[in-house]
């Protein structure tokens, strides 16, 4: 393997040590939510993505893309919303394929009553232990990782679509 970039001692221990900063803060963030407000990460983006928009809808493609999800990830975390009464599907009028997701009044307050504890966390996790310029910083990290990777990502989950489509009967 002649070819390969290896990671310098430098580069693998910032690696690893990222890897677990990433996982303690979802885990953190995550523990926080199922236990203040009963939902995971997941729903809480989903509900969020939604508050966000005029009229509290997008069509289901567009969330999928907003929370870096595969459409059927998404409609599995939408049909719980659902059973949850937070969240409403219909049928696109001009595309049979297509459907909206829409956040109920109940949906709503939910997002609303999670999002205080849900910002606490994350300031507490993140922001709390970072300098301005250190948050300036992982925020052009951020996007650069983000701008290298994002149509590629953006790529694979069209693909994972597409294969989960060609297996449904």
């Amino acid at each position: 393997m002649s070819g390969t970039r290896w990671l310098t001692d430098e580069q693998q221990r910032v690696w690893r040590s990222f890897g677990a900063a990433v996982d303690m803060v979802r885990g953190h963030v995550d523990s926080q939510l199922q236990r203040d407000s009963g939902m995971p990460h997941t729903y809480y983006e989903v509900l969020a993505a939604l508050s966000e928009e005029p009229g509290h809808m997008l069509r289901m493609s567009e969330l999928a893309e907003r929370c870096r999800s595969s459409r059927s990830r998404l409609s599995h975390a939408v049909a719980r919303l659902e059973e949850s009464g937070w969240v409403s599907r219909t049928n696109c009028p001009t595309d049979k394929r297509g459907a909206f997701a829409r956040l109920t009044d109940e949906g709503l307050a939910a997002i609303e009553a999670a999002a205080p504890g849900h910002v606490e966390a994350v300031r507490e996790a993140l922001f709390d232990v970072l300098t301005p310029d250190q948050t300036r910083a992982l925020g052009e990290i951020s996007d650069a990782i983000r701008g290298r990777l994002g149509r590629q990502c953006g790529a694979a989950l069209a693909e994972a679509d597409a294969a989960e489509a060609a297996a449904e009967p």
